[in-house]
Parts: structure tokens; sequence; C-alpha cells
């Protein structure tokens, strides 16, 4: 039988060394790395996506740097809890309080953290998936560090996959193969928990003696992904900033499109258009937006690069910009192509007219 503690859990790595992704933080260059070997931990702040490893980085530092290790959730603790760490960490050497989903603590209970932080009472480490700039109080995040956690790319997955299955005690007692893993990856949405926790479920709904973990095996079993877009959060902004960027960049006012698509002829373009880009979200998942494309409202969102190298469209000739407007991944890929109506092929004029090759049109 499986155990009760999840397999996420059970693979959790204990120092660096065995710690997966975020090179530019804990690889030997990595200034959570030199932290470490310097014994000197400033109060610090770790942002990115969900199962990237915030958790895990919190507690390695405080398993390495043998300090007392007080986690909390933003969810269910408040100011009466927060008070009570700091007042035992008032006779302890060294006290590290992680606050996991710091963006949930209001104003007063962030407060409550300023002279503790200040004084050196406590080391706070807060873990947000939400942008500190919006979502943590200017006083204590002048008081802290900002470390970004990347999302985990597909070979740091696949490592972890193939960790888990030599070494987790329970997976290596069973005869899994690795065949495919687009569609784990995909469903997982780069969520390190939720890729792991997704094996474990593959395992043990199997019951052939051989376990192909394949893509049709993980769909049918997973059934539906569940997306990262939260329109509560900075992806929201992001994808808002992308979508108008993107329209703006092919000569489109946004006043207009509604009263457009209301009198424009119809044909089923744009309808295979969507087909199109849906079955590249399928096949690709959840991708970043573009870091020129992204809202950039804060210092601390400029200094990372969110909006560097945005082209405006109405600074060049005609209201256009060759630029691209799909992540990485996508780039270059052609959704749209017009019909053969006499406006569609006037269109289709048009379009390559702009973009030259780019799109063959």
């Amino acid at each position: 039988m499986s155990s009760n503690i999840p397999l996420s859990e059970r693979m959790r790595p204990t120092s660096l060394d065995n710690f997966i992704g975020q090179s530019h933080l804990v690889g030997q260059k990595g200034i959570l790395r030199k932290i470490i070997e310097t014994g000197n931990i400033p109060s610090f702040i770790l942002w990115g996506p969900p199962g990237v490893g915030k958790t895990t980085i919190a507690g390695i530092l405080a398993h390495q740097m043998k300090m007392h290790f007080v986690a909390m959730s933003a969810i269910s603790a408040g100011v009466k809890e927060v008070r009570e760490v700091i007042e035992q960490a008032k006779f302890r050497e060294r006290t590290i309080l992680f606050i996991d989903e710091i963006h949930r603590f209001n104003k007063s209970q962030q407060d409550a953290l300023l002279g503790a932080v200040e004084k050196g009472i406590i080391t706070l480490i807060g873990a947000t998936t939400e942008n500190p700039s919006f979502e943590v109080v200017g006083a204590l995040l002048s008081r802290c560090q900002v470390y970004i956690l990347k999302p985990l790319e597909e070979q740091d997955l696949i490592h972890l996959m193939q960790n888990a299955i030599a070494n987790d005690i329970y997976l290596k007692s069973k005869n899994i193969e690795l065949i495919e893993t687009e569609a784990i990856i995909n469903i997982s949405g780069g969520d390190a928990r939720k890729l792991l926790n997704l094996v474990e479920l593959v395992a043990n709904a199997s019951e052939t003696e051989i376990i192909a973990i394949t893509n049709k095996l993980v769909t049918d079993i997973a059934q539906q992904k569940i997306s990262l877009y939260d329109k509560g959060g900075e992806q929201h902004y992001d994808i808002i900033s992308a979508f108008i960027k993107s329209i703006r960049g092919s000569s489109i006012i946004l006043s207009q499109v509604t009263t457009y698509l209301a009198s424009s002829p119809k044909s089923n373009a744009s309808y295979m258009a969507i087909k199109k880009a849906q079955m590249a979200v399928r096949e690709n998942g959840d991708l970043p937006v573009p870091l020129h494309l992204r809202n950039a409202p804060t210092k601390l969102m400029k200094k990372i690069g969110y909006g560097a190298d945005y082209k405006y469209a109405h600074d060049f000739d005609n209201n256009f910009v060759n630029q691209e407007f799909l992540p990485a991944e996508l780039a270059s890929t052609k959704f749209f192509e017009p019909g053969k109506s006499a406006r569609e092929e006037e269109m289709r004029s048009y379009l390559k007219k702009l973009w030259k090759d780019k799109y063959s049109y």
C-alpha cells in the first residue's frame, strides 16, 4: 500500500544539493547558497508560482543553518499567533518565522511583524504567489529582500519524476516506465507538488504489472486540467495587458471591436483560429506571458524586466510594429487563416503587407 504521506512530501529535499530547479538561487553561485555559507540570513520574501520550491527552500535554510523554525499559514494564523512566536523568539538565539501565503495577511497583521524583523528578533521568510509590490505593505517590503522563483522547466520536471520513480520507497517497488511526459507536465501546470502527486495517482490507479506512463493513461486518469488563471491575481492583469498590447499591435482600436464584429461579413476563419489556439493550449499547457508584454506599474516589476523592450505600436509608421506577442514556445505560430471571400482576401493582403513573410499569408 501507498504511504498516507503524499509523494510530494516524501520526496521533499533536505539540502540544497538535492534541490531540483531554481539554480539562479540555489546553484553553486546562487544567493541562497551564499547565505548559508556566510551564516548571515536576512529576512526575505520568496515570490513564485505554486509548487516551485518556496516552502522547501525555507525549510532547507533553517535545517542547514540550525535555526529554530516556525511555520504558519496566513490563511489560518493571525496577529495573536505572530506575537506568540515573537515573544518566544526573544528567548532563543535565532528563529526563522516562515509565513506561507503572506499576501493573505492584511495591513495590521503585516505591521505586527515590523518591529521584530527590524530588531532581528525573528528572521522572516515569506512565501507568496502574488506580486509583493501589491500585496506586502511598503514598510515590511523595505525590510526584506525579494527573491523570485521561476516556473520549473521541462527537464526539471522530468528529473523530479525520474528521481521519485527510482528512489521513493513505495514507487521503486513498482515497475514504472516513464514513456511520455507531455500530458503529465501540462496537467500539472508546472507545479512540482501536483506533478508528483499525479505520478502517485497514476501508479495507484494502474493494475498492470508494468505501469507505462503515457499521455493517454495520464489524461484518462486525471480527466481534466485545472488552469492556473486567477482573475484576482497578477496573472489576470498580465493576460489583460498582453491582450490589449496584442490588439494595439494589430491596429485595431479597442472601442471599435464590438461594432466591427457585429457589422462584419461572417466566416468560420475566426472559429478555426480559436480551435487552433485551444489545441495549442492543450499541447503546451500554461505558458508564461512574455516579459515585454507584462504590466509594470511598480519599481520592483520594472527592475526584474516587466515591460522591457516593449514597442508601442503607435510610435511607428502606420501604427504598426513587427513584434512577437506569443510566448517563446509559440513564436511565429499562425492561428488565423483568412477565407476566400473578397473581404477576407483583402484582409489577407493587408496582413501580408504588415507581417511580410512571417506568417506566410
